[in-house]
């Protein structure tokens, strides 16, 4: 095989990785709340991931935009919290985390998740 279709073959390849990492990697933001944040859901939840301080008060105000049945529900198991998401209206949910650690959330289906990082 020649040099140039080796340069070739390798260029294409590193082409094609990067071109699936921008357009399919995971692209997570995490918000630092402070004593509220809002949370909207739309195609999933925006941000997915919030850090909030251990012993204090947070408020997360949730605001469904998007129809899908999935999403009607916003479940923290470690909260032991269920809420009904009403279309286009806000919620309120107030967490006061008493132990560090990562606690996930999700939808009623199990399909959209998000994540609280208590610090």
């Amino acid at each position: 095989m020649d040099i140039d279709k080796i340069l070739v073959t390798i260029t294409g390849a590193g082409l094609i990785a990067f071109i699936w990492w921008f357009f399919f990697g995971k692209k997570e933001v995490e918000v630092v709340a402070g004593e509220s944040i809002d949370v909207v859901v739309d195609g999933g939840y925006k941000p997915a991931s919030i850090r909030i301080k251990k012993g204090k008060t947070t408020t997360l105000k949730i605001k469904r935009r998007d129809p899908n049945s999935c999403l009607e529900e916003i479940i923290l198991p470690d909260f032991k919290i269920k809420k009904f998401l009403p279309l286009n209206r806000e919620i309120e949910i107030s967490l006061t985390p008493q132990k560090t650690g990562e606690y996930g959330f999700h939808c009623g289906m199990n399909m959209y998740h998000g994540k609280i990082i208590v610090g």
